[in-house]
């Protein structure tokens, strides 16, 4: 840890280079700037407690070790309402995540009780008409294609940016 001040912790599915670097881009030319301090990401978890970073950081450590590249699917488009996502799906991530959600019983805050609906953000908080807009003209450009999750990462939130702790890739051989 940092000799900076406690902070919540994120989990996030990493995403493989080339679907990453084309979502940062994406949400480089789409979210509004004065709110961008993010590239691409899956989010799994939003904030654990700074305090349990030893048991997540184990626990992802073990997942990783043990599992395979978990495979997913890029679906398409997602509205956020006032916002505009990459519509992911991937079974298997699901239940490594709800598998990671009853480990972590008691840390969980209610946002992170909830199975999350997998996706990457590239625009929000724009009018309901500019998501639209884009999620219209992304619709006619964007193509399913499989991609595997590669491994998981954790973060600590810094009230906008987030700071990298450490990724853990997978090299297991169990399948989700």
């Amino acid at each position: 840890m940092t000799g900076a001040a406690p902070a919540p912790l994120i989990v996030t599915a990493e995403l493989p280079p080339d679907i990453h670097r084309w979502a940062t881009r994406l949400r480089a030319a789409h979210y509004p700037p004065e709110r961008n301090f993010l590239e691409a990401h899956v989010t799994l978890f939003h904030a654990l407690p700074p305090g349990s970073e030893d048991e997540v950081s184990g626990r992802l450590a073990k997942l990783a070790a043990e599992h395979v590249p978990v495979a997913a699917r890029l679906e398409g488009v997602m509205s956020l309402g006032i916002g505009t996502a990459l519509r992911l799906a991937s079974p298997d991530m699901l239940t490594l995540r709800s598998d990671l959600a009853v480990q972590f019983h008691g840390l969980l805050t209610v946002q992170d009780v909830h199975e999350p609906r997998l996706h990457v953000t590239i625009q929000n908080k724009v009018s309901s008409q500019a998501a639209r807009d884009l999620q219209r003209r992304l619709s006619a450009e964007i193509e399913p294609r499989p991609f595997t999750f590669p491994g998981l990462a954790l973060h600590r939130y810094r009230g906008g940016s987030w700071e990298f702790v450490k990724r853990w890739p997978f090299r297991g051989k169990k399948r989700g």
